[in-house]
């Protein structure tokens, strides 16, 4: 089986302009995030080519400056998921495309590696995507990017064999009570980062944008309101924290947790 990464890389972001070239630092220096999510990229075992896909001529001469191959795509791709299906449509023949979204530096290998086993296993799925169980300290976090009126992480409910019920960016299911920092809670943080099977990720730039896509600006509904199973896997985090870069707020939040991290 034949993996492609794809990390999708756009300047012109909403909510954070230019947020692929923001400096992030670390233990190990100062590094781009869009360098920190190829270096995540490469780190996954069992993936035959990682490419970053952008229409921005200032991200693709930086991400070439540091190694990574880069696909040109265009400026039309509304999400990454469609920007994936344009690599695809340049870089046909692989098994399975994986979308590591570039914001989301933290990335452990192992989401990757669970992911793509998940979707393996599961032929009905035509795209899977991992959760995380939040504990109390997270799940106040979201409540508290709420309040303030920032867009922080999203939230997945699923059924039996991990079957996606829905995705938000309100905080889902309703609990009616708060957790200890470390207690374990029944929301489920969703992870971004998703594998497809080719032939869904080809089809889905021809399907109408449905009101739950329109409403919460999340690229996985489509798939939904179009009838596809989307596969959640549950991952582990072991110890490590992991946070999506979102919002300039988000930046001394991930800095602290690679420091934290080493």
């Amino acid at each position: 089986m034949s993996v492609l990464i794809a990390i999708p890389a756009r300047y012109a972001s909403t909510r954070y302009p230019g947020k692929p070239l923001v400096s992030l630092k670390g233990p190990d220096g100062t590094k781009t995030l869009i360098r920190r999510s190829w270096e995540a990229a490469m780190a996954v075992q069992g993936v035959d080519r990682v490419v970053v896909a952008t229409d921005d001529a200032r991200i693709a001469d930086h991400a070439q400056a540091f190694g990574a191959e880069v696909v040109m795509t265009s400026a039309k791709a509304q999400n990454g998921t469609e920007r994936c299906a344009e690599v695809v449509q340049q870089l046909p023949g692989f098994d399975m495309v994986v979308n590591l979204q570039g914001d989301a530096p933290l990335t452990p290998a192992w989401f990757v590696e669970d992911l793509i086993a998940g979707l393996l296993a599961d032929p009905e799925a035509d795209i899977a995507t991992p959760v995380l169980r939040c504990d109390g300290r997270a799940v106040a976090g979201f409540l508290a990017d709420r309040r303030a009126g920032r867009v922080g992480g999203t939230t997945a409910v699923f059924g039996a064999g991990g079957r996606g019920l829905y995705f938000s960016k309100e905080v889902i299911p309703y609990t009616g009570r708060t957790f200890g920092d470390d207690e374990p809670t029944p929301v489920f943080h969703h992870v971004g980062v998703y594998a497809y099977r080719p032939a869904a990720l080809a089809a889905y730039p021809t399907w109408p944008i449905g009101p739950l896509e329109t409403l919460e600006g999340l690229e996985q509904l489509r798939f939904l309101e179009n009838g596809r199973k989307v596969l959640c896997v549950e991952v582990a985090a072991n110890g490590r924290q992991f946070w999506e870069l979102n919002n300039p707020s988000d930046v001394p939040v991930i800095e602290a947790m690679m420091a934290a991290m080493g």
